[in-house]
């Protein structure tokens, strides 16, 4: 095991419609996508994309979506430890105007505990606070090992304050922000109290407030993506942790700037196609990315 990711995952169905229908009526979408969905399930693909196969705890439903979700999985190389549900979780997305709508319908009454896996040679972990107590319990064993901690913090959680203290890079959301009553400088300033040796916040078109150990806070600006070359912008964010856990990984000894421009290209790649799937870069595609938009 190289790095181990733990969340949730879904089957994704995005559709581009100009309106929604209401009441008894009708109306067909101008394009849709399926594809596998979830924080740090979309995260694991992208690392696996990009050449990094992780191994993935996730819930696992033994119906005919469970059975899509495997087979996506295989395809990307993914080992799956599977923790049953009875149905698999949907996410019904509907990107407009560089934002999206998103109903879900999840299922997340495990029927067994999370396994116990073997850590060995694992260099890294990300979770984005589902499966509150795995989390904890592997971001707790992880710190013990001197295993590099992830999360994606992109809501509150029942644990959320407990599992800051055991994460090294601590990258959440404005939501988090708001659950939590803080500014993003102020969030930054939280998690590094907490221990977080790099802490960010995204803020979608402005980029992302962050800091590590070197210094003062630091701004890093969303790279200028023409506004109607913007067309899918859900699971950008999952893009953008995926991509920096493979940069890690590829090299760590580089310094975490270097990292966060690799996955900001990761995501200016990804709003600019529709469902997860396509929406995930080669490192050709984020080297093209790098080449057209990052200032010289």
């Amino acid at each position: 095991m190289q790095t181990l990711f733990i969340g949730q995952s879904y089957i994704d169905i995005t559709f581009l419609t100009d309106r929604m229908p209401t009441g008894d009526e009708k109306h067909v979408a101008r394009d849709y996508a399926v594809s596998f969905g979830g924080n740090a399930v979309t995260a694991a693909f992208c690392c696996a994309r990009l050449g990094i196969k992780p191994e993935l705890l996730t819930s696992l439903a033994d119906d005919w979506l469970g059975g899509m979700f495997k087979d996506m999985a295989a395809r990307y190389g993914i080992q799956i430890h599977a923790r049953h549900v009875e149905e698999s979780s949907l996410s019904f997305i509907m990107p407009k105007d560089g934002q999206r709508a998103i109903v879900r319908c999840r299922d997340d009454n495990y029927l067994h505990p999370f396994p116990d896996l073997d850590l060995t040679g694992c260099r890294a972990l990300h979770v984005d606070g589902h499966q509150p107590q795995a989390a904890l319990h592997y971001a707790k064993r992880c710190r013990e090992m001197g295993i590099l901690t992830s999360l994606d913090g992109g809501s509150k959680r029942i644990n959320t304050e407990e599992l800051f203290g055991y994460i090294d890079v601590a990258v959440v959301s404005e939501l988090m922000c708001e659950h939590m009553g803080l500014n993003a400088e102020e969030m930054v300033s939280y998690l590094r109290k907490r221990g977080c040796r790099i802490a960010g916040v995204t803020q979608g078109d402005k980029g992302m407030l962050w800091q590590d150990t070197t210094g003062g806070l630091q701004q890093l600006d969303a790279l200028p993506i023409p506004k109607d070359l913007v067309l899918d912008s859900n699971g950008a964010g999952d893009t953008f942790h995926g991509a920096y856990m493979y940069s890690y990984l590829n090299d760590p000894s580089l310094p975490w700037l270097d990292h966060f421009k690799f996955a900001r290209a990761a995501s200016a790649f990804a709003i600019q196609h529709l469902g997860n799937d396509t929406s995930l870069p080669t490192l050709g595609q984020i080297d093209s990315v790098r080449a057209q938009y990052e200032a010289r």
